[in-house]
């Protein structure tokens, strides 16, 4: 008579076997290995990285008042910041993104992130930045990156972020 208590135990055996063997050897790296010299973590480019992150280079987000695309006078030094970044590393390119909060309906919040990523554009491009290193979108208020419904979100959601698309 067929015993299934000896096969079932023989293919968990098996089964065990087999999964042990595929277990790769981790390795890790030692303090000889990493260098971490001349690196500012705040200063890290990734393509797709952006600046919501720190991982955009030395791009900076930009902030916009309630329903406006107006550029702030307090964000003409970050604006300024990006221009020399932008200057100094030509084959760089970004995508600028135009956010919102969460007031307002779908379409206007689209319509109100593309004009916040122009303004963001059109500012690079007047101080010298070539305009075919340059896309913008809107996400209107999709993609926020504080969550809330006050004041303290949203003002951080109202923004021109910047993402990298070449390095």
């Amino acid at each position: 008579m067929f015993n299934w208590k000896k096969l079932l135990g023989f293919f968990f055996i098996v089964t065990f076997l087999g999964l042990s063997s595929c277990a790769s050897k981790k390795t890790t790296a030692t303090d000889e290995d990493v260098t971490t010299e001349g690196m500012d973590e705040s200063m890290s480019l990734e393509l797709n990285g952006d600046s919501d992150s720190n991982t955009a280079g030395g791009l900076r987000t930009i902030y916009f008042d309630f329903d406006s695309a107006a550029l702030r006078d307090d964000t003409r030094a970050s604006l300024d910041e990006n221009v020399s970044y932008l200057t100094e590393n030509e084959d760089v390119e970004v995508q600028v993104e135009g956010h919102c909060d969460e007031r307002g309906g779908v379409e206007y919040n689209l319509a109100l992130g593309e004009r916040r990523g122009k303004a963001v554009y059109d500012y690079l491009v007047a101080m010298g930045v070539d305009a075919s290193r340059i896309s913008t979108i809107s996400y209107g208020k999709e993609k926020p990156v504080a969550f809330g419904h006050g004041e303290d979100a949203w003002s951080q959601n109202r923004r021109g972020n910047f993402v990298v698309t070449k390095k």
